[in-house]
């Protein structure tokens, strides 16, 4: 049986494929630069271990400041950098609470300082009473200002920089108003209390320890608990979050009253360290936990961040501040060289976040 003509017809001479040059890749392709790669996993380990990034240049100031003076690496030395960062790195982790929703709380400043006058009015008062009682106040204390400003951010729909903002002044305001130009000294408090920052457990101040102890629960509950996952899930995407059935405006209200109650006992423990407390207590140091948090690569934008970041954050400031002390630098240099910092932490998130980007959207690309 005779076949048919299209199935006979032999197909025309196909000319050969030219092969592809050597060293140049085929077409479709793009060409492999090796520093473009070496770049990319740069970034990739930039992004991925910003806390072994902060560990590094901890080491290098530290080792610095050691060669310029060979005294500064002295048992003291670390005992005042640990008991001076306790408290910031307690801050700042309830900062990155709120932060990592996309808020901030500003208020914390007058809420550590109006906490720790009346914990220490109340030993005035009561100077029989447990220390744990009086923790626990200072917290039941940070409990009522997370609550209003928590209120204001998700029932009174008040952007958290602005309500903060104003509890900032609002709470100060009745510091100074309940002060009255008075103070609380330290032979008003027990040794018990005092012992807070001046005893210590196998050579960690006690002061070091309980702020450790915060810092790894919060650090736990964040990393392993569906609530701490939906505070990072929140500020990543709002909607999403909305749409994945998370109770928004809950968890914000939550996080703010967590914010409040880690203030409360900063605010108490800030008495046990310094003794002596007054209206103008913990002013302005709202600006030295934001820039720690920021230093410790906790997104300001929201979703990124962790404890551990924000603690090398607060630790790294803390060191730089006593390193500029001892090198003799102007005190106008040491809150410039914070804001250079903030700059340089906010550059390079921004850098880090478009980098990876573009490399998600060539990979999708390629698919």
């Amino acid at each position: 049986m005779p076949l048919s003509s299209a199935s006979s017809s032999p197909r025309p001479p196909q000319p050969p494929a030219s092969p592809t040059p050597p060293g140049r890749p085929p077409a479709g392709r793009p060409a492999d630069n090796g520093s473009a790669s070496t770049a990319s996993r740069f970034a990739d380990g930039l992004a991925r271990n910003r806390e072994s990034t902060l560990l590094i240049v901890l080491v290098l100031v530290v080792l610095g400041t050691a060669l310029a003076r060979p005294g500064f690496l002295n048992t003291q030395n670390l005992r005042d950098v640990l008991l001076n960062v306790a408290i910031i790195s307690l801050l700042s982790a309830g900062m990155t609470v709120v932060m990592l929703m996309r808020h901030i709380d500003l208020s914390i400043g007058s809420v550590v300082g109006l906490t720790a006058y009346l914990v220490g009015t109340l030993y005035v008062q009561h100077p029989g009473m447990p220390v744990v009682v009086a923790l626990f106040a200072g917290i039941a204390m940070g409990l009522v200002a997370g609550l209003v400003n928590g209120v204001l951010v998700t029932f009174g729909r008040v952007p958290s920089l602005v309500a903060t903002l104003s509890t900032l002044y609002i709470i100060r305001g009745a510091d100074y108003w309940f002060v009255h130009g008075g103070q609380v000294n330290a032979t008003s408090l027990p040794d018990a209390y005092s012992r807070l920052a001046t005893g210590a457990l196998l050579g960690v101040p006690n002061l070091v320890l309980i702020a450790a102890l915060v810092l790894a629960a919060l650090g736990f509950y964040l990393k392993f608990y569906r609530g701490g996952r939906e505070f990072y899930a929140i500020g990543s995407n709002l909607e999403a979050a909305r749409l994945a059935g998370i109770a928004v405006d809950r968890r914000v209200l939550g996080g703010f009253l967590l914010t409040g109650a880690i203030a409360g006992l900063a605010g108490a423990l800030w008495l046990a360290r310094f003794g002596t407390v007054d209206a103008s207590t913990a002013k302005g140091i709202e600006l030295q936990v934001v820039a720690a948090a920021v230093v410790g690569s906790v997104a300001i934008t929201g979703g990124v961040g962790t404890i551990w970041g924000a603690t090398l954050g607060a630790l790294l400031l803390g060191v730089i501040n006593i390193s500029l002390v001892v090198l003799r630098v102007s005190p106008f240099w040491q809150q410039a060289i914070q804001g250079a910092l903030i700059v340089a932490a906010i550059t390079l998130d921004t850098l880090l976040a478009r980098s990876v980007a573009k490399r998600m959207m060539r990979k999708r690309e390629h698919v």
